[in-house]
């Protein structure tokens, strides 16, 4: 009798080719990421809505009877900016959480400065049709809509630059350290040591994982602390310059 031929079918050849998602790869979590950014992307969309109802306003197309038009156009401004901010808040949080590659420059560029090319889209063209009007005949509007559009985008880009962003490379190489660490609720840095002389006498200090420090905007460890346990244990704690290079070939 001949052998029977085992088939696999069609769904089942699927999902032995289909290889591990980039996701189930690394080796922290990527929860609320998403959700984030897309909560980051409606908040641009209706700070760019409230700049288009602004230029509108001060171009003449609409008009607002219940409020002078000086006082609509600073609250609309005032609006755009608090929308900017948020959306970048939102935005960085995810990139803490789910960092951009190095291997990809261009990503990893545009994913850490999202926040101030939205803050830019949101005022830019109001300032630039402010700073080309020759016909509006109100001079005092169009003096005070430009000072408070000129100050939001300061403001905004200013919260909106990532001080301290972190790569994929450089997440997946610090949360190997399994042990606690320690942050503060405005802290940079993350500390291996409760007692570290830069957080001893916070109110504020928490004890975490690094994947929990890193999510909450501590992206790297304090180098007091870094030099205390390269002495205590004979090594270093983690090179993430080289753990960064290494992603980046």
């Amino acid at each position: 009798m001949a052998e029977k031929k085992e088939t696999k079918k069609p769904a089942e050849e699927k999902a032995a080719k289909k290889p591990a998602s980039k996701a189930s790869e690394k080796p922290y979590s990527t929860a609320g990421a998403t959700e984030r950014r897309i909560g980051a992307v409606i908040c641009w969309l209706a700070a760019i809505a409230c700049e288009i109802v602004a230029i509108c306003l001060y171009s003449g197309k609409i008009e607002i009877t219940f409020m002078n038009t000086i006082v609509a156009l600073v609250a609309l401004l005032v609006i755009d900016l608090i929308l900017v901010i948020v959306g970048s808040m939102l935005w960085k949080k995810a990139n803490h959480i789910d960092p951009a590659s190095e291997k990809n420059k261009v990503k990893f560029f545009l994913w850490n400065n999202m926040g101030v090319i939205a803050c830019i889209v949101a005022f830019l063209p109001f300032i630039i049709m402010i700073l080309t009007d020759k016909e509006n005949t109100d001079p005092r509007m169009k003096k005070i809509a430009g000072i408070a559009a000129a100050i939001a985008i300061v403001i905004g880009v200013l919260f909106s630059i990532d001080w301290h962003p972190i790569s994929e490379e450089a997440k997946s190489e610090q949360v190997k350290y399994q042990n606690s660490v320690y942050y503060t609720q405005f802290g940079k840095k993350y500390h291996l040591y409760g007692d570290c002389q830069h957080i001893n006498t916070s109110d504020s200090k928490t004890e975490a994982s690094v994947e929990e420090a890193i999510n909450h905007g501590c992206n790297d460890v304090c180098k007091t602390c870094a030099d205390k346990y390269e002495k205590e244990n004979g090594k270093s704690y983690l090179d993430i310059q080289a753990a960064v290079e290494e992603g980046a070939k």
